[in-house]
């Protein structure tokens, strides 16, 4: 019997679908596949729990850490080697070259380690950088990426979501960090002219920490209460040299699941470790000997966070979260 083209090629298909293996799935054992990575758990929730998520929209990656670069140590090299690896926006969290954020100290100890990323970094300023006169060498060595020099807070946008870099040296910053201050009527403007429903903030001291070394900042109250106000989802602190996660809350530090601010204290970018005292209150998380950065994922109505460690360490922390 001769078949025709047309026919031997719809059998040719038909054999192909029956003969081709069908997916492996996971039964109640999970014997029959094998474990998913973290990226695909965090793309199915992604997937699943962004309320307002576009369909195929590109995330945008924020890594970083603070106190980071010092000739005496060599952490900042191993977490320069995460920033190398990682695609991303690259913040900094304030005591960025020590001892004095001098010029020698960007040039000798910063240049040759985070300097290697300086073209997708926007910074924050830390109190070491005040040692030297108006923090005069950070605003020339990282130029506008910094903001308006002298001041030392700016905002810009990544993908559906705000960042907010704020300047908590309130000694330094003209006007301090008060209600009324020039920063906290300029921070209320940004948060009210910005069309971003999701919003980060990037300061150096923490208003909320567990250890020893630095008590919480409490002088930057009225500007983590202008981010409250307008609905911020996080905020992230250096000064403290350890890791450690909060979970949402208020101003005043009572647990706040339905709008409270998820403070991460990341100031594990290489300087000397701190040690931790008394836990505070809402505190989830938290590490002292590993250095690393944290890489925020974010998406319209979601974020994920994940605490990334040097070469040598072992210390991770993951999470995600919903925008208000």
């Amino acid at each position: 019997m001769r078949i025709s083209r047309c026919t031997a090629a719809l059998l040719l298909a038909t054999l192909a679908a029956c003969s081709s293996p069908r997916p492996v799935t996971s039964g109640a054992d999970g014997a029959a596949a094998s474990t998913p990575s973290p990226d695909a758990v965090a793309s199915r929730t992604a997937a699943s729990g962004a309320t307002a998520s576009r369909a195929g929209a590109a995330p945008a990656v924020l890594i970083g850490a603070g106190d980071i670069a010092s000739c005496e140590s060599t952490g900042d090299s191993g977490t320069l080697a995460l920033l190398q690896r990682f695609p991303g926006t690259v913040f900094t969290l304030g005591d960025n070259a020590y001892p004095n954020g001098s010029r020698t100290n960007f040039a000798r100890c910063y240049g040759p380690t985070w300097g290697r990323v300086k073209s997708r970094t926007r910074p924050a300023v830390g109190n070491h950088e005040y040692h030297s006169r108006g923090a005069g060498p950070y605003f020339d060595y990282f130029g506008a990426a910094a903001g308006p020099r002298g001041k030392g807070y700016y905002s810009y946008d990544a993908g559906a979501w705000h960042v907010v870099v704020l300047n908590t040296v309130c000694s330094e910053v003209p006007g301090g960090c008060g209600k009324g201050s020039a920063q906290e009527r300029w921070l209320r403007a940004d948060l009210a002219a910005s069309a971003a429903s999701c919003t980060v903030a990037m300061v150096h001291h923490p208003l909320f920490t567990s250890a020893a070394t630095h008590p919480p900042a409490t002088e930057t109250r009225p500007l983590i209460q202008a981010l409250y106000d307008a609905g911020a989802e996080l905020l992230m602190a250096g000064h403290n040299h350890v890791y450690e996660r909060f979970a949402p809350q208020t101003p005043a530090g009572r647990r706040d699941t339905a709008r409270g601010i998820r403070e991460i204290v990341a100031g594990t970018g290489g300087a000397e470790r701190y040690p931790f005292g008394r836990t505070a209150p809402n505190s989830e998380r938290r590490n002292n000997t590993t250095y690393g950065v944290v890489r925020l994922t974010l998406r319209p109505g979601w974020y994920r966070w994940d605490f990334l460690p040097a070469r040598g360490g072992s210390f991770t922390d993951t999470g995600t979260g919903r925008c208000h």
